[in-house]
């Protein structure tokens, strides 16, 4: 990357020195300095240069508001679930295999799945890029299935990485 510092190379260091001020879990002058240095170090070798992966902002938030959603929806779900005096659950393991491209990222899937209430990946294979999640509801077998691909286009689209994936 050049040392030339665009709009998007500018809101690029802006939003890591914040993740890394946030993960400091304080806004102090060494922290936003080593923010800053370690945003520009990132950027300046290349990192999320078009071409070589990437963030896009507008999938990255869609993928951001689909989790957080989903953990309020479960959230309620489950708190329903503890609260009622019968048990309506039918709990199963399921396997979704996940698509070839989405398989770079599947630690954010793991991640993002076993955050939800209700749901759990209990193993993850990565060479055959199968997850096998554990839900509390068998009814929603197929909607689960259909909502880890979407979860997963949005990661693809958000975290584009290099062609010929990554590195393994």
């Amino acid at each position: 990357m050049t040392g030339r510092l665009s709009p998007r190379r500018l809101a690029t260091i802006t939003i890591l020195t914040a993740v890394w001020c946030g993960l400091w879990g304080s806004v102090s002058t060494a922290n936003v300095l080593g923010g800053l240095a370690v945003a520009i170090g990132v950027t300046a070798i290349g990192i999320g240069t078009p071409g070589k992966g990437g963030i896009r902002l507008r999938p990255l938030l869609a993928l951001t508001g689909l989790v957080l959603a989903d953990l309020v929806r479960s959230t309620a779900n489950v708190a329903r679930e503890i609260i009622t005096p019968t048990d309506s659950t039918d709990e199963s393991i399921i396997a979704v295999d996940i698509p070839l491209p989405s398989r770079d990222h599947l630690l954010i899937l793991v991640v993002a799945v076993t955050l939800t209430p209700g749901t759990a990946v209990v193993d993850a294979d990565p060479d055959t890029g199968t997850l096998y999640l554990h839900l509390l509801h068998d009814h929603r077998r197929e909607a689960t299935i259909e909502h880890v691909h979407q979860l997963a286009r949005l990661a693809c689209d958000a975290l584009p990485v290099p062609t010929g994936g990554m590195v393994r």
